[in-house]
C-alpha cells in the first residue's frame, strides 16, 4: 500500500491550522491544540517545515509560527518532500545506481512515469484547497482519471 507517513499527514494538519489563521503567529502549543495533536509531535514537525521554508518561526514572548508564504502558494508535494525527502515510488525513481538489476530492468521507465504522475497530482493541490475543500481544476466528477501510457519493455 502506498501512503504518506503519519508525520507527513500531521504536518498537513498543522499547516492547514496555520493557513486557517494566516495573519496570526501561533505557538507550538496553540497549534497542537488547534490540530488536536500532542505538543511534542507538533514541535517535532515544525523543524523540518521551517527548514523547507514552509513556516517561519519567531522567538520571544509573543513568538510562534506562521506560514512563510500564502496557503495558495504551498503545494502538497512541498509538504511531502519536507517531511520525507524526494518522492519515489521505487528507489530507482529517485536515485540511480542503487539497484543491481538497473541496467536490464524492464519496468524502471514505467515506475518513473508513475512517479511523475503522483508528483504532479500532489503539486496540483495547495494548502488553500485543503482548507477550503476545493478540488483541483479538472472534470467535475467524483473521481478523476489519470491517463498514463506505459513504455514498452
Amino acid at each position: 500500500m502506498l501512503r504518506v507517513t503519519k508525520l507527513t499527514d500531521y504536518a498537513t494538519v498543522v499547516l492547514t491550522a496555520l493557513a486557517a489563521q494566516s495573519d496570526a503567529v501561533l505557538s507550538a502549543s496553540e497549534l497542537a491544540e488547534r490540530a488536536r495533536l500532542e505538543a511534542p509531535t507538533v514541535s517535532k514537525l515544525l523543524k523540518p517545515l521551517a527548514q523547507a521554508g514552509l513556516v517561519e518561526g519567531f522567538r520571544g514572548a509573543n513568538g510562534g509560527y506562521r506560514l512563510a508564504r500564502p496557503a495558495a502558494a504551498i503545494s502538497l508535494i512541498e509538504v511531502v518532500e519536507a517531511m520525507e525527502g524526494p518522492l519515489g515510488m521505487t528507489e530507482c525513481s529517485v536515485h540511480e545506481g542503487n539497484c543491481t538489476i538497473e541496467d536490464h530492468c524492464g519496468v524502471r521507465a514505467n515506475w518513473r512515469r508513475i512517479n511523475d504522475v503522483v508528483v504532479e497530482a500532489l503539486r496540483s493541490v495547495t494548502l488553500a484547497q485543503m482548507i477550503d475543500g476545493v478540488p483541483p481544476p479538472g472534470p467535475a466528477t467524483p473521481s478523476r482519471r489519470i491517463d498514463l501510457r506505459l513504455a514498452n519493455a
